[in-house]
């Protein structure tokens, strides 16, 4: 068609019709010195370690995040097992209190007895008459007992010592007229573990800190 120019293609190498290259393109040089080869290798190790650190800074970051988060979940249960050990601890104390308890009132259970009169010298001193109430085993020899001591305080009145079944071993009741005073082994051990528990529901799991200078 006339008014079309026609195309022209360029080849890098031009074969004639025997075969043999009529015409070839010089081509690029594929040879580098071996400063240009050390300066390409330098760069391309340097830029594969910045994007290793970067890989193992970004790695860094994330596991700080999730040991982040699984100490802020881990710390209620935390507390909780703390709680929980100073509750075991604490009724530990206590039950091995009251065994050495219970050992020395089987020892010794008029001791109790002895020391509620020393302790009430003053108001015992001017009644006419002291009534002891004790557990029937109590009773045998305990009147002369009482009578002495409460002569050695200063007391001059009768001293009744009467006899209860129903008291515990070393419980006691002092009658002395205008006041009355009373022991019972098992109702204090009572009302000590119920303070405890009491103490230890109140302070719930807000007690000290888990980590010394942090919070609870």
């Amino acid at each position: 068609m006339s008014g079309q120019v026609p195309r022209r293609f360029d080849f890098d190498t031009v074969f004639a019709d025997d075969g043999a290259i009529a015409q070839a393109s010089a081509r690029p040089k594929r040879l580098y010195p071996y400063e240009e080869v050390e300066a390409l290798r330098a760069q391309a190790f340097a830029e594969g370690e910045r994007a290793a650190m970067a890989r193992i800074e970004a790695a860094q970051a994330q596991a700080l995040t999730d040991l982040a988060r699984a100490c802020q979940a881990a710390l209620p249960r935390l507390a909780e097992v703390a709680h929980d050990h100073r509750t075991g601890a604490a009724e530990l104390a206590l039950a091995c209190g009251q065994a050495i308890a219970d050992a020395a009132l089987d020892a010794f259970p008029r001791a109790p007895l002895q020391a509620a009169l020393e302790v009430l010298a003053r108001e015992i001193e001017t009644t006419p008459r002291l009534v002891v109430t004790v557990p029937p085993q109590l009773q045998e020899g305990l009147e002369a007992v009482v009578a002495q001591s409460a002569q050695a305080m200063g007391f001059s009145g009768q001293v009744v010592v009467r006899a209860d079944g129903g008291l515990s071993t070393a419980a006691f009741t002092l009658d002395f007229g205008d006041g009355q005073a009373r022991f019972d082994p098992p109702g204090a051990a009572a009302r000590v573990a119920a303070a405890l528990h009491e103490a230890l529901a109140s302070e719930g799991l807000h007690a000290e800190p888990l980590i010394p200078g942090g919070p609870a």
